[in-house]
């Protein structure tokens, strides 16, 4: 697959992710294909403009650098959170669907 059309089809799934629900680096490396670091990569690259708060490690945290962002982001859309700050994944976890 083109580069290209891997960032788009990956940032174009992550604006598909609903208020208040996430989505992991792998679920989403599980319908374009790559893997979880390769998702990371272009998230960190080219997720400014999409919603990259909604795209999560499979244990419902964020990189450190992230969390202070992301949190204003989690009260506002009312997205479940665990006692330490984490998503709650069994409660906002959205499985994305072919790209």
């Amino acid at each position: 697959m083109d580069p290209e059309e891997y960032v788009e089809r990956v940032l174009s799934l992550v604006e598909e992710v609903p208020w208040g629900r996430v989505t992991s680096y792998g679920a989403i490396a599980g319908v374009v294909g790559g893997g979880p670091r390769q998702v990371g990569s272009v998230m960190a690259r080219h997720g400014g403009p999409v919603p990259w708060w909604r795209v999560v490690r499979a244990d419902g945290s964020l990189p450190p650098s992230h969390e202070q962002n992301a949190r204003p982001h989690y009260l506002e859309e009312g997205t479940p959170l665990r006692a330490s700050g984490a998503v709650d994944m069994a409660a906002a976890f959205w499985e994305p669907g072919p790209a």
